[in-house]
């Protein structure tokens, strides 16, 4: 067994909170904890702490919370801290070179990608989206770079068809803490891999916008399905549906699949069929199945369910976003 470390920890929203635990269960010792100011949520705008600041009070851990790390008091503070290594996990604040050199092995992160692959904020929905077959954590010595250190560790996992950004999330915050801890015992013995990641070979995990969820039918089935299981949670995959009062309804999607379709000439974005299974769509290419959809103001729901209610809003030949004439045959 190493020896028991000084740590300070850096992070979040629950996937960092996941690594926190871990590493208080260990045997290293962590001196501090980091996390951004409160923030106001709910209805009452009340000012809620993150998932990391909820644990680490549990725990009795000392608690900072800086905007920045630009004042040198605020710099002072952690450097007195005396500690081995920084961890930081989903934490959102840049480090300045005075931070990330002040432990004595200085700042690692959890990321989670296989880096270079998906350096950014949204490493998770960007793998899933662009059809990527595996993803991981990769633990990295930090620089000033954004996901550009040496890598120390990495760890695996398939994606699956079925996957969501929901689920692989949970997948990976299973494997980050078990990769930490490999990490750290192996930084502990002084020599340890720092593997010099390949820029050419990188590419960009741009953070989420909004404006994306909404679906463009003359897309591939196969790439509106990856859409849609990339954006669960947030912002949801949706589409602006036209009712016969020509009202717009903004509808989310939160579970669909990929069909096929044989000698299917629609337009894209046209339904070819409505039931018990869900509202199949043709696309650019193939047909999609929504099964799970979400009206505005109402519960998600089977579309089973939904059209109980609302069965004159769906009907084959109709346009998802407005209406059509054609009708159209021969689903397999």
């Amino acid at each position: 067994m190493s020896k028991a470390l000084r740590i300070i920890f850096a992070g979040t929203p629950d996937f960092a909170a996941k690594h926190l635990a871990a590493l208080i269960k260990s045997q290293h010792q962590v001196v501090a904890v980091y996390c951004p100011p409160d923030k106001p949520a709910g209805r009452g705008r009340k000012l809620t702490a993150c998932a990391t600041k909820e644990l680490a009070l549990t725990n009795k851990l000392i608690v900072e919370q800086p905007v920045n790390f630009k004042e040198q008091e605020v710099q002072q503070q952690l450097i007195s801290y005396n500690a081995d290594v920084m961890v930081v996990v989903a934490y959102g604040l840049l480090l300045p070179e005075v931070i990330l050199s002040a432990p004595k092995l200085g700042c690692i992160n959890v990321h989670g990608s296989i880096l270079p692959k998906w350096r950014g904020a949204a490493p998770i929905q960007r793998s899933l989206e662009a059809g990527d077959s595996e993803t991981g954590v990769t633990l990295i010595q930090m620089d000033k770079g954004l996901d550009t250190g040496a890598m120390i560790l990495i760890t695996r996992c398939a994606i699956t068809s079925i996957d969501t950004s929901t689920s692989l999330y949970e997948k990976l915050a299973e494997l980050g803490p078990d990769t930490l801890l490999e990490g750290l015992n192996l930084m502990d013995t002084g020599n340890y891999p720092q593997i010099v990641q390949d820029n050419d070979a990188s590419t960009h995990a741009a953070k989420l916008d909004k404006n994306e969820a909404e679906l463009n039918w003359q897309l591939t089935a196969e790439v509106l399905d990856r859409k849609i299981r990339a954006y669960i949670p947030w912002p949801v995959a949706q589409f602006t549906f036209i009712d016969q009062k020509n009202a717009p309804h903004k509808i989310k999607v939160w579970q669909a699949s990929v069909i096929n379709i044989s000698d299917n000439n629609t337009g894209a974005g046209t339904i070819i069929a409505v039931d018990k299974g869900g509202i199949i769509v043709s696309t650019g290419q193939g047909g999609i199945r929504l099964e799970t959809l979400q009206l505005p103001g109402k519960k998600a729901l089977p579309v089973k369910d939904m059209i109980n209610g609302r069965a004159d809003w769906f009907k084959a030949g109709q346009l998802i976003n407005g209406f059509s004439d054609t009708i159209t045959e021969g689903i397999q």
